[in-house]
């Protein structure tokens, strides 16, 4: 089979590493790819936004398989544009994607649904909004109600820090259109789970579970990231919570998407909450989170590729996956900076002695290749992923990886699944 994967980042990288190991597969390729994709995929030079050179590029190609990676191709239509050309996507509608592109959206499906979530209101006026703050007093939950990169949240531990978060996204707009409107959520209490499930409509399959490390400094201090690192599996999620969330959040969810025309087809990716008082729903993603898909990929022991084509052709009844039952851990590189101004194009040595340390898999996010040598092009720039018969010799893995990386101007958290060891 011929596959195109869209995207450049080190999710992408992942997944074009697991489809690589797929006796299905005869020609991959990725849009627009990176350094590190060079090495397992033909890389062409599309953006992933640009739905109709993507599908045109399919037709010439003869694609089998369109792989959508980020979510903003998703929302913009991708799936339907290749629909409409006779190709497979996976991946959901544009209609179904608003489970990620709106999160009043999703907290609707949800109320539908009886999924546990967050008690919520939507505003679309900053002084509503701060009175409602005011009203429900801290700490409390600012969300931007668009896509912003994963970097639309703010837990805000006092009435203060939650207004001045309205300020920064409802009228400075530091997240562009995205925070035209706002959703304010009580503070759940616990431990965030990223858990993933494949779907075809009607059918969900259990992926796994990771978590994710978003703030950048250690301890889990600083701005909210897209992800600084993550590990997988998580011990507060084990099987029985899994089976609840599958019967609480996914398959509810599932048919209620259903119900209203747009069934779900492709991964959903629920960010739960783990309570005193069981799961709750913080938000519905509509791809593989990055990083955690980096973990999943290295304990994935199933062919993704025929997996990913049970879910495009509704037959996921009839599929099951297999898992290592080792854990892996992902360790995110960043430029110095991020998430704030960093500095491109320096370069990254070291990197064929990281990958030769045993149980690591370098993948690449915002990387490209200049002169023959591996250069920074983004704010998170390297996962350096590992398994291991424990945790802890996962970990150790990754950071010796990392020490064997010279990049002076790239910094990560040395303390990636602290919460598990």
């Amino acid at each position: 089979m011929k596959v195109l994967v869209v995207g450049g980042g080190g999710r992408e990288h992942a997944l074009c590493w697991a489809l690589s190991g797929s006796p299905l597969l005869t020609k991959l390729w990725c849009a627009p790819g990176n350094a590190g994709i060079f090495d397992v995929a033909e890389c062409v030079p599309i953006g992933p936004e640009d739905i109709p050179a993507l599908v045109a590029f399919a037709r010439e190609k003869a694609i089998d398989l369109v792989v959508a990676g980020p979510e903003a191709p998703l929302t913009l239509g991708l799936a339907d544009a290749c629909a409409a050309a006779g190709l497979r996507c996976f991946g959901p509608s544009a209609a179904a994607a608003r489970l990620e592109g709106s999160k009043s959206f999703t907290k609707e499906v949800a109320d539908a649904a009886g999924v546990p979530t967050a008690a919520w209101a939507r505003f679309e006026d900053p002084a509503a909004a701060r009175a409602y703050i005011r009203a429900q007093g801290a700490p409390i939950v600012v969300k931007a109600d668009g896509l912003a990169a994963g970097k639309g949240v703010v837990v805000a531990q006092s009435v203060a820090e939650a207004e001045a978060a309205i300020a920064d996204i409802m009228e400075d707009r530091v997240h562009g259109a995205a925070g035209a409107s706002v959703v304010i959520e009580e503070c759940l209490v616990g431990q965030e789970v990223s858990f993933f499930a494949l779907c075809d409509g009607g059918t969900a399959l259990p992926m796994a579970a990771a978590q994710d490390h978003k703030r950048v400094g250690e301890g889990d201090t600083g701005p909210n990231t897209g992800g600084m690192g993550a590990y997988s599996p998580p011990p507060v999620f084990d099987d029985a919570m899994r089976d609840r969330v599958m019967a609480e959040i996914i398959r509810p969810t599932l048919a209620e998407m259903a119900k209203r025309g747009t069934p779900f087809r492709g991964v959903l990716f629920a960010g739960l909450m783990v309570t005193d008082a069981g799961p709750r729903l913080i938000e519905f993603n509509v791809r593989f989170g990055d990083p955690e898909c980096q973990a999943l990929m290295l304990r994935l022991r199933s062919d993704l590729l025929a997996a990913l084509l049970a879910a495009c052709d509704g037959e996921l009844h009839d599929f099951d996956l297999r898992w290592d039952p080792r854990p892996s851990l992902v360790v995110v590189m960043a430029a110095r900076g991020y998430p704030g101004t960093y500095a491109k194009g320096t370069a990254i040595r070291g990197l064929d002695a990281a990958a030769a340390v045993p149980g690591v898999q370098v993948f690449h996010a915002g990387t490209a290749r200049r002169e023959g040598e591996v250069v920074a092009t983004g704010g998170r720039v390297l996962g350096i992923a590992a398994t291991g018969g424990t945790l802890q010799a996962a970990r150790d893995a990754a950071y010796a990886a990392v020490d064997a990386i010279d990049w002076p101007e790239g910094f990560c958290r040395r303390d990636i699944a602290h919460r598990a060891l």
